[in-house]
């Protein structure tokens, strides 16, 4: 059976003080096990005193991105040896605010799971459509092809070890939810489309997270569907209290 993995997503919020002190809180009150894993997605200036702070405790640390060159004359950009390096585990690939405010494309997602694969660093690859692509009746085509795309060239085992994210871009920071039964449907879609660029075998093994406005008061409804795996979350991550009870919900 496949763990739970809930992941926060702090985005561009917090200074270090605050990020050390909710990381403590988290830590004390050791939330996981029972089949449910906690990340933590940082941003870039918090991540070494981070996974100092979390050494031989369960909570991971991961990036919120990464360029896929190893090194080179790209400024401002972390590559994923620098994220090796550090002790990071996992980093957030093509979010939908990756793609829409910096040109973030499946081309790029897809050399970033390729460079994070050859890092030892685990991807959890965002995949979405817009509210015009829902209402269109587009949402499983795109989402398809973002998958094929994303995922392409990888071979079966690193694909098994993908976490992919499904995040309606219309529900992300906007209060609304996609039903559970919808979101299902999604995630669904992607473990069948998996399933064929590989094998049920593999596809059975796909970590697939909701994201999208996920709080305490929806987890557990999300959490008991058949291909929800997990949770991308963003607001309700950073509140030590909140991002508790959202691991807490994942157990078996």
């Amino acid at each position: 059976m496949r763990n739970k993995v809930i992941a926060g997503n702090w985005k561009m919020n917090k200074v270090l003080s605050e990020a050390e002190k909710f990381v403590q809180e988290v830590v004390d009150k050791d939330p996981t096990g029972q089949g449910v894993e906690a990340i933590v997605c940082a941003p870039f200036p918090f991540l070494a005193p981070l996974v100092e702070q979390t050494k031989g405790t369960s909570v991971k640390i991961g990036a919120q991105n990464m360029h896929y060159a190893k090194n080179g004359a790209f400024t401002g950009e972390v590559s994923p040896v620098m994220l090796k390096d550090l002790g990071v585990t996992h980093v957030v690939i093509g979010h939908s605010e990756r793609r829409e405010y910096f040109a973030e494309t499946d081309e790029t997602v897809n050399k970033k799971a390729h460079a994070a694969f050859e890092h030892d660093l685990t991807p959890i690859v965002c995949v979405g459509e817009t509210l015009d692509q829902r209402e269109a009746n587009e949402t499983m085509n795109h989402i398809e092809t973002q998958v094929r795309e994303g995922l392409k060239d990888l071979t079966d085992a690193q694909i098994a070890e993908t976490i992919v994210a499904y995040e309606p871009i219309w529900a992300i920071g906007t209060g609304k939810t996609a039903s559970s039964s919808d979101a299902n449907e999604v995630c669904g879609h992607i473990r069948n489309v998996i399933e064929k660029m590989t094998s049920t075998e593999t596809a059975n093994q796909v970590v697939i997270q909701y994201g999208g406005s996920v709080k305490p008061a929806n987890v557990d409804e999300l959490l008991t569907q058949s291909d929800i795996d997990g949770a991308l979350v963003g607001g309700a991550s950073l509140e030590a209290e909140s991002f508790i009870q959202l691991v807490e919900a994942g157990k078996k």
